[in-house]
């Protein structure tokens, strides 16, 4: 079972950008559907992005899509989100996992995403 470890979060003004990265453990990241998911403050953990195992499919909830941007580099072992034109309610703990996550390990620390001003 891989383990997955998320960064590039921080402190971004309204309108700006941050580039997540997850780094995946084992040699089996390949043959994983991924996803990116974040949980606000007193909210409920969300799938926004998700990518195939080749990448050429990818899905995103209707509050990201146009602004997030999701990747994957199969060689690399490593996950993306590219988020721009960030806003106040894109603040989060943003993780990374299988899709679905209960096929998943269990969540890591995940990375720190605070929009404001």
């Amino acid at each position: 079972q891989a383990q997955f470890v998320e960064s590039g979060g921080g402190l971004v003004q309204p309108g700006g950008s941050l580039r997540l990265s997850c780094a995946a453990s084992g040699n089996i990241f390949r043959l994983y559907t991924m996803g990116w998911y974040r949980q606000g403050p007193g909210k409920q953990r969300e799938l926004v992005a998700q990518i195939s195992t080749g990448g050429s499919s990818t899905k995103y909830a209707d509050s990201v899509k146009g602004r997030f941007t999701i990747s994957r580099d199969n060689a690399k072992n490593t996950l993306y989100l590219q988020m721009n034109s960030l806003k106040a309610e894109d603040t989060a703990v943003y993780y990374c996992n299988r899709v679905p996550s209960t096929m998943g390990p269990s969540w890591g620390q995940g990375t720190q995403v605070t929009v404001s001003s």
